[in-house]
């Protein structure tokens, strides 16, 4: 078995919070010391066994990472690579407040509340809210047959869903789980630690009641990111999820669901 490492923990590229300058953390050539290989290493030793020669799939981590940015940016335009290795982080040429005399980077060159490229694509010019998909006001038939709104964020003890079959890390999340208000669980007389079912009309999956006011009424949450084999029943909450993208911008809508617990 080969053990694989992450490139992004090999070596971290990052831009601070004001995004005025560039921090390099890491040794991508640092050689692994337990038989395990970067993944980025794995790729082309895959690819030079596939008869593969494109330049891109022999690129070593360093000319990766150099290849990430655009070194002919007006903000990157002082910077050099070598000088990022060696110093570690370099400073952007960006103004303190590089848009005090405008300068947005819209046909007017203002901060647009009326945008008039949304306009010119046929879309409402103004910043508008949207209801949900699912929700008991956007949607009451629906939410009479399916009355809880479910929410899935990843877990914070994996990486997203990696290290999920790491034993020492499911320590801390030992199944998967449901967090449900003590009202709503008295209302389907849930007991703390039972089994439940998840359900609406897409499908269902199996998980352990964690009751608790941490959660508010009428929303329930499963953790988003456990491998289906190791659900209670091989599925997950991915098993309810909508299929249905978002109005603009085609994005998912995981939180757009609702579901019933019993």
């Amino acid at each position: 078995m080969l053990v694989f490492i992450p490139f992004l923990v090999k070596m971290l590229v990052t831009v601070n919070t004001a995004g005025r300058a560039i921090k390099v953390e890491g040794d991508p050539y640092h050689p692994a010391t337990d038989g395990g290989k970067p993944n980025a290493e794995i790729f082309r030793l895959i690819a030079a066994r596939m008869g593969l020669t494109d330049a891109c799939l022999q690129a070593d981590d360093m000319t990766i990472a150099k290849q990430a940015f655009h070194w002919d940016h007006a903000h990157t335009r002082d910077m050099a690579w070598e000088t990022l290795q060696t110093q570690g982080w370099q400073k952007l040429a960006v103004a303190d407040a590089p848009f005090a005399k405008g300068g947005f980077p819209t046909p007017s060159g203002r901060c647009e509340f009326a945008s008039s490229e949304l306009a010119a694509l046929g879309l409402d010019p103004l910043p508008d809210y949207l209801p949900p998909y699912e929700s008991p006001q956007s949607n009451p038939a629906l939410a009479a047959r399916f009355p809880l709104m479910l929410i899935s964020p990843p877990d914070r003890h994996f990486l997203n869903t990696s290290f999920v079959n790491v034993d020492s890390l499911r320590t801390k999340k030992t199944e998967p789980t449901l967090e449900i208000h003590p009202v709503d669980a008295a209302q389907r007389g849930i007991q703390e630690g039972q089994d439940l079912r998840v359900f609406n009309e897409r499908g269902e999956f199996q998980v352990k009641a964690v009751i608790t006011e941490r959660i508010r009424p009428g929303v329930v949450m499963a953790y988003s990111i456990w491998w289906k084999k190791m659900g209670r029943d091989g599925k997950n909450c991915n098993e309810v999820a909508s299929q249905a993208l978002t109005d603009l911008g085609n994005a998912a809508t995981f939180y757009d669901c609702l579901v019933e617990v019993a």
